[in-house]
């Protein structure tokens, strides 16, 4: 295992530097917005903006790519981003800060997919779980260790924006001086809605939920956190625990959702948000330690809906889509994270900070509902028809790559014939069900 590792230590070094300076700009923005007075609706569209970059730099780095090639792509995405972070310090104004930010969503995907891209390629097929876990584990620590780097100094300064741009720059290095040849082209996924709806109805409309629930606290947890008081140390920690306790769950919620109907784990998970919901909402609380211990709940709920649902969707697919499947999935959950944050942000500048959780209940409830009536008109899926649970990183981090790095050897080949077969750009039929 060491053997196989060490050749992709620098690759996942850059995994980790991009990760990193991620997990910095999307804090320092929300807790410096809030510090120069900017409203909950323009911080909101932050998130909105991202979301629309993500999505663009997930459907068009593959074509970016095959043009000028990985390392020239991917030094111009590391470059922007960069570029990006130091824009935001010397404009300080809330409808600059959105299409920056949408030029950051844009080349944190391009960037994470051509890593991704990279790391598949070089993985030898007996070792390759392993590593797409400790590439998991990689970007759960680095964008946790970025969020917690805010407790050292004061936002309302220059050095979080600079840092965040040096170690966007020093992503780029550990490809720029690779000696390997190039990956296969990148993992193109077109948004086939009809398609997806057909394959599973429930994943479609949850992880369209689940994009609006996720993205809205995502973006403005901190602000948040700050309108309830809590210091910058505590507001890191407030953004920074949910994502721990979601990534502690994922193994329980795999076998749990392996050894029973899944759509009964996530109707299960979906009521334990609303309830954390409901004591957000309703609770008042203020006190520091209550408030982190809710946001654990709230998070590892929240978090952990995702790879339920991708795993349920591919227990209806035809053998071979898991990528196609997966990476139509995200981008859904893109979509729903371009709706998330500006409506969150909207009633947060109506209600008060609490109403953050009206939205993301909202959108738990009518998760719930849609489950239910599925549960009741569609019979399960089989034991032996179902698939092992895909543990997934943070879909924040995700890209249409991380499907076809996450895909086995098999589920490999078989997208490889579909995309090198004449009638390539024709969508895979899926089994209609639930």
């Amino acid at each position: 295992m060491i053997r196989s590792l060490l050749p992709l230590t620098a690759l996942l070094m850059g995994s980790a530097f991009l990760l990193f300076a991620g997990g910095v700009n999307s804090l320092i923005l929300p807790i410096r917005g809030e510090a120069e007075g900017f409203s909950a609706i323009s911080l909101g569209l932050l998130g909105t903006g991202w979301a629309i970059g993500y999505v663009a730099g997930c459907l068009r780095t593959p074509v970016l790519v095959a043009r000028v090639g990985h390392i020239r792509a991917f030094g111009a995405m590391c470059a922007l981003a960069a570029i990006a972070v130091l824009m935001s310090l010397v404009l300080i104004d809330p409808w600059v800060w959105i299409p920056v930010r949408a030029v950051s969503g844009f080349c944190f995907a391009g960037a994470a997919m051509i890593v991704e891209s990279w790391l598949s390629e070089r993985s030898e097929k007996a070792s390759r779980g392993r590593i797409f876990g400790i590439y998991t584990m990689v970007n759960l620590a680095a964008t946790t260790a970025g969020q917690m780097v805010l407790t050292l100094g004061d936002a309302k300064g220059y050095f979080f924006f600079v840092l965040a741009a040096m170690i966007y720059c020093l992503a780029l290095l550990p490809t720029a001086v690779s000696a390997t040849k190039t990956p296969q082209p990148l993992t193109s996924v077109s948004l086939d809605l009809r398609g997806l709806w057909k394959n599973s109805p429930i994943s479609f409309f949850a992880v369209l939920m689940v994009g609006v629930s996720n993205a809205a606290f995502g973006t403005l947890a901190a602000v948040y956190a700050a309108r309830m008081g809590l210091t910058l140390g505590d507001i890191a920690l407030f953004a920074s625990i949910p994502i721990m306790a979601a990534a502690a769950l994922q193994i329980p919620v795999g076998i749990i959702s392996d050894q029973f109907d899944r759509r009964i784990v996530l109707i299960v998970i979906g009521l334990i948000a609303v309830l954390a919901d409901a004591v957000f909402l309703f609770g008042g609380f203020t006190d520091p330690i209550m408030l982190m211990g809710l946001s654990a709940i709230f998070g590892a709920m929240i978090y952990s809906m995702y790879p339920v649902i991708v795993s349920h969707a591919n227990d209806r697919a035809d053998p071979g889509t898991f990528i196609q499947v997966s990476g139509g999935l995200l981008l859904v959950y893109g979509v729903g994270s371009i709706i998330g944050p500006a409506m969150a942000g909207f009633v947060m500048s109506r209600y008060g900070p609490p109403s953050l959780f009206a939205v993301a209940g909202g959108a738990h409830v009518l998760l719930i509902l849609f489950a239910l009536f599925r549960l009741k008109s569609t019979p399960a899926v089989e034991p032996l028809d179902k698939g092992s649970f895909k543990s997934t990183p943070m879909v924040l981090v995700s890209t249409p790559e991380t499907a076809a790095f996450a895909a086995d050897e098999a589920e490999l080949g078989s997208a490889r014939e579909q995309k090198s077969a004449p009638d390539d750009d024709q969508a895979p039929q899926a089994t209609p069900d639930t």
